[in-house]
């Protein structure tokens, strides 16, 4: 069970991060809002928040070795393919505008 875990938590904390900050990004282009609250640190914060999580993720599967080098080499290839596509992914956040 830890394995099939290690193979795919990294993969959904990256749908999940990625799904609510561009959710954030569409709430923040509505009307539902808060007027006075700015959505350029809020998004920069969710962006962080994801980049730590799979961090953290990816530090822990490091610590923790799998039972055969299969599992090892592809838990930590896809902890870190996660981290990399979570930079990537939410880069545009923080680098355009926010309403078109």
């Amino acid at each position: 069970m830890r394995e099939i875990l290690r193979l795919s938590v990294p993969i959904a904390c990256w749908l999940a991060g990625f799904s609510a900050v561009y959710a954030l990004q569409a709430l923040s282009c509505s009307r539902h809002w808060p007027e006075g609250l700015p959505i350029r640190p809020v998004l920069l914060l969710g962006w962080g928040l994801a980049i730590a999580v799979q961090a953290a993720l990816l530090w822990a599967i490091l610590r923790d070795p799998a039972g055969s080098p299969f599992l090892r080499f592809t838990g930590r290839s896809l902890a870190i393919v996660a981290l990399v596509a979570s930079a990537w992914t939410l880069m545009p956040v923080a680098l355009t505008s926010v309403c078109l």
